[in-house]
């Protein structure tokens, strides 16, 4: 793809010496957007499709950007098409863990069987990288942290200090100033509003046990409405 991948995107800085060409940081609605594109890619392969796709490796590295910054669900190397079972899972405790690490559901790794929310907990992770800009797999997280963990407790009052400080510095000259300018909401509260409904999504989506975590379709109709607040209108 002519953008290359979400994960260059995310974490462009590490690897802007690498770079053939210049990067302009993501803002918080492109990021939204993309979200979104991905979420689609995921309710078509479970939904749409005729038969139930697991992709089994959702990870920014494996989300392709075109020329127009439209998202595109790519590497189906581990995917997996379920079996007309009841619970719709695939038996995989002949055939290891299935993802990669950090962004593969839990009960993977104890030989739980593939599923669609196990791409809903990849989904969730994604979510969370893309507005804290922290890779599950960063050195931070140690003796039971994790992403998933670090977002849940910051959803109160510490919501601004785990965001990426390009969102914050995007679209707004004083990102701090929450404040309300006659009565009128200011981009920075819109912008607190959308990165907090995200990072309940991210939470949302990524917890621990299958059956609490949201279903996709769920997921389309809240980024919606974060897309709708993102730009201050009430349709699409």
């Amino acid at each position: 793809m002519p953008n290359g991948s979400l994960d260059i995107w995310l974490h462009w800085n590490d690897r802007k010496e690498n770079m053939q060409k210049e990067l302009l940081p993501l803002g918080l609605l492109e990021r939204v957007c993309i979200a979104l594109d991905v979420a689609y890619a995921i309710d078509y392969l479970h939904n749409h499709n005729g038969r139930t796709i697991v992709h089994c490796d959702l990870k920014p590295s494996n989300i392709l950007l075109d020329e127009d910054m439209v998202a595109h669900v790519g590497d189906f190397g581990l995917s997996k098409i379920l079996q007309s079972e009841p619970l719709n899972t695939y038996d995989s405790s002949s055939i290891g863990v299935r993802g990669t690490i950090g962004y593969a559901p839990p009960e993977y790794g104890i030989g739980g069987k593939v599923s669609r929310s196990g791409d809903i907990y990849s989904y969730g992770i994604l979510l969370l990288e893309m507005v804290t800009c922290k890779r599950p797999t960063d050195p931070m997280f140690k003796e039971g942290l994790n992403l998933h963990k670090y977002a849940s407790k910051a959803m109160g009052d510490h919501l601004l200090e785990i965001c990426d400080p390009i969102i914050l510095r995007n679209d707004c000259s004083d990102p701090a100033q929450l404040t309300k300018n006659k009565g009128e909401e200011t981009v920075s509260m819109r912008k607190e509003a959308c990165l907090r409904l995200m990072l309940e999504l991210g939470v949302a989506c990524s917890m621990e046990l299958p059956q609490y975590r949201m279903d996709i379709r769920s997921v389309i109709k809240e980024l919606h409405l974060i897309k709708d607040v993102m730009l201050d209108t009430s349709t699409c």
